[in-house]
């Protein structure tokens, strides 16, 4: 088979546990992920089955929805509720305008700095090996921040007497949302962190789809018709001359699905052949 399976992954859960099911259930090795959720977190997980595994660099820049719950006037040492508790602030009487405000100032590109816990490698060791053996000190200096956008995010629900903040975000790759919690609690005027998150979308990938597998033929939506005379060509590896800019598309040869192929500099190569 070769598809993309929508998995919801659950609360408490690897995402590589899921990876591990669904070689189980579907008897492949070649199964794969994009865009790793942490245990905590809940929600959409697109596995890629078969030739789709090889799709994964092309699909990992999709942007994605999510949404997170931050509970204000504590901070973790996590950043979210699996932290212990670092610090305690005071949490200013607070409504609904003044925080649709501070969200919205987070909206556009900026720059982030990914957190400690985080599988980010420095020195060729992943930084939450780090922070687990106290060493932050050896490379606080040495972690960059990276550019991120926010093209949405909504206020859906603020509960005055848990001081807690619901809200929906859209991101680009590379979003630590762990850290978006912490900041918006300090333009707030307080501390925070992230109680609990939902991803409720990557790309085109959406919850409501889950358990249902898109085939490799619907992943994507740009297509290009070769003659029949250059099929045996492509497929032997030739470069074909096209129009078309650059991109992944779906291959047709007289209406028949070929694969996919990769457009660089107006030439069409063999990327997966089915």
């Amino acid at each position: 088979m070769n598809g993309v399976l929508i998995v919801n992954k659950p609360k408490g859960k690897t995402s590589f546990d899921m990876i591990r099911d669904v070689r189980k259930e579907y008897g492949t090795k070649k199964v794969g992920h994009i865009g790793t959720l942490d245990p905590l977190a809940e929600g959409v997980l697109p596995v890629l089955i078969g030739e789709c595994t090889k799709l994964s660099d092309y699909l990992m820049n999709h942007d994605k929805e999510y949404i997170a719950e931050l509970k204000l006037g504590k901070r973790t040492s996590t950043g979210d509720s699996e932290g212990e508790i670092i610090e305690e602030k005071e949490v200013k009487k607070l409504n609904e305008e003044k925080i649709i405000s501070v969200l919205n100032s987070f909206l556009g590109k900026t720059e982030q700095l990914p957190p400690m816990y985080s599988a980010i490698k420095i020195n060729g060791k992943k930084l939450y090996d780090y922070a687990r053996n106290g060493e932050e000190e050896k490379v606080k200096e040495l972690i960059k921040p990276r550019e991120i956008e926010i093209t949405e995010i909504v206020l859906l629900e603020f509960n005055k007497e848990e001081n807690i903040i619901k809200y929906r975000v859209v991101c680009s790759k590379g979003t630590y949302i762990r850290v978006l919690c912490e900041d918006i609690a300090i333009k707030l005027g307080t501390c925070g962190y992230m109680k609990s998150l939902l991803r409720t979308r990557v790309g085109k990938f959406k919850i409501e789809d889950q358990e249902k597998v898109i085939d490799i033929e619907d992943i994507l939506e740009n297509r290009i018709d070769i003659k029949n005379s250059d099929l045996s060509k492509l497929l032997n590896g030739v470069k074909l001359e096209v129009k078309e800019s650059n991109g992944l598309y779906n291959i047709y040869c007289e209406n028949k699905y070929i694969g996919i192929g990769e457009v660089s500099n107006n030439k069409l190569k063999r990327k997966i052949i089915i």
